[in-house]
């Protein structure tokens, strides 16, 4: 194609990799949270949904900035791991996970809520009565009755982080050898490249668009006729 950026395919690649990763320690975290909440009712639960769902409603920026003060070098946690090993989740891979996992958190968080939501605790109590422990109720009966909403979730929650922008260029930052795709798209237009750029905006709109029409179908359990 005239004028693709030669950063288009690793960028893209990059981001793939970035959102799935995201996505997988996203459902580590939502997944259980999400059920636990559905299930509980205790002091102080409105303040922790909030701090779920605050990524929804506050930047990007900053987002990313929160961890670069939480994990930094400057930081304790982040300090300690330099000195002791010489890492730093800034400006990693690892980094960028974690902040596109941040934000796409609530996407995955909502409909899974919902979906343990609206599981019958009547069949959770038949299956503690044969002698199933929680673990396998949670496991065998919880999550098979609420996949459909689940399956929302991380469709959700990887288009998000596929898309994510503001909070990874805080972490992960904007060298050649890093450019996730919204990174690149953003780089390729600043400098002037509108050309450059449109190949990768149409590359993120043809999978973003794949997303959604599978979102749609996941929640409707039917193709539209």
């Amino acid at each position: 194609m005239t004028g693709q950026s030669p950063t288009l395919w690793p960028s893209l690649w990059l981001s793939l990799r970035i959102a799935a990763s995201a996505t997988a320690l996203t459902a580590l975290v939502a997944i259980p949270l999400s059920y636990e909440m559905a299930r509980r009712r205790f002091r102080g639960k409105s303040l922790i949904e909030g701090l779920i769902m605050l990524p929804l409603v506050l930047p990007p920026t900053v987002v990313g900035y929160a961890i670069i003060v939480l994990l930094g070098t400057q930081s304790l946690i982040g300090g300690l791991a330099y000195r002791a090993m010489g890492y730093r989740i800034i400006f990693s891979f690892e980094g960028a996970v974690l902040a596109a996992a941040v934000v796409a958190l609530p996407m995955l968080y909502i409909p899974a809520k919902a979906a343990f939501g609206s599981v019958e605790r009547e069949l959770e109590d038949i299956a503690k009565l044969m002698g199933a422990n929680p673990l396998e109720v949670f496991w065998h009966v919880s999550i098979p009755l609420a996949r459909r909403g689940l399956l929302a979730g991380f469709i959700l929650a990887f288009a998000r982080a596929l898309g994510e922008f503001g909070a990874t260029v805080m972490v992960f930052g904007m060298q050649e050898d890093r450019l996730t795709l919204p990174i690149s798209i953003y780089k390729d237009s600043a400098d002037g490249n509108l050309s450059q750029a449109m190949p990768g905006v149409i590359a993120l709109a043809l999978v973003s668009l794949s997303l959604i029409l599978a979102y749609n179908y996941s929640a409707t359990g039917r193709r539209d006729r």
